[in-house]
């Protein structure tokens, strides 16, 4: 389950941003001479019955993606991508949609996480961590690499959830924007209670070695501070 921002600086921050984004955006398609958005083409519906079509002949195979514009193709209604922009589109494109439209998505990922971290470090990983910031890892890859260091720290970091055994990584964490009902439980291998919590404010945790289980909720997420030594 996910929660929203903590009220605050956070909240500030990504109302900037999507309110930037458009304006942002358009200097970025401006400057490789994209064209305008157009909008993403949806997937087949689905057929009538099993192995028939909505006429009652044989049904199509369904594919839960459409098929991707081929990379020589990725080319904008005016103007030219750079090798940067063209790298993040291709296998990203569903053949009958513009690329501008994929590229200004990518690029409006890349404002928000420059607000968000201008904002609160925390906040900007902890929106990658949760998938907050859809494909953060994509754009930042190719569009905005300045944010590298947040995509490593994010890797380590827990959203809400319940994680067991191998899916543990023993070391201290901060949460991040935690919600007035956070609560936090580490388990052992016979399931007894190491360790539990609950605080509406920013805490530090340790998960040790001898954990096989983590439980968060409304804590938002949590970040890495260190391993254990």
């Amino acid at each position: 389950m996910r929660y929203p921002f903590r009220a605050g600086a956070a909240v500030v921050a990504l109302t900037a941003a999507l309110a930037a984004c458009g304006s942002s955006s358009e200097e970025h398609n401006a400057a490789s001479g994209a064209g305008p958005s157009a909008a993403r083409t949806p997937l087949a519906a689905p057929s009538a019955g099993p192995g028939t079509s909505a006429s009652g002949g044989p049904a199509a195979p369904h594919t839960s993606e459409p098929p991707k514009l081929p990379s020589d193709e990725l080319t904008p209604a005016t103007g030219s991508f750079t090798r940067k922009q063209k790298e993040y589109l291709v296998d990203r494109v569903p053949k009958g949609m513009d690329p501008a439209a994929v590229l200004q998505t990518g690029q409006e990922t890349c404002d928000r996480l420059r607000f968000l971290v201008k904002a609160d470090r925390d906040v900007a990983v902890g929106a990658i961590v949760t998938g907050e910031l859809a494909d953060a890892e994509p754009a930042v890859e190719h569009l905005c690499t300045q944010h590298r260091e947040l995509l490593r720290e994010a890797a380590r970091g827990y959203a809400d959830g319940t994680y067991q055994d191998d899916r543990l990584r023993p070391g201290r964490y901060r949460d991040v924007s935690p919600t007035g009902s956070c609560t936090w439980q580490i388990n052992g291998a016979d399931g007894r209670s190491l360790a539990s919590g609950s605080s509406g404010k920013r805490t530090t945790i340790t998960v040790p070695r001898q954990a096989r289980a983590f439980t968060s909720t409304g804590c938002y997420a949590w970040l890495p501070e260190g391993d254990l030594g």
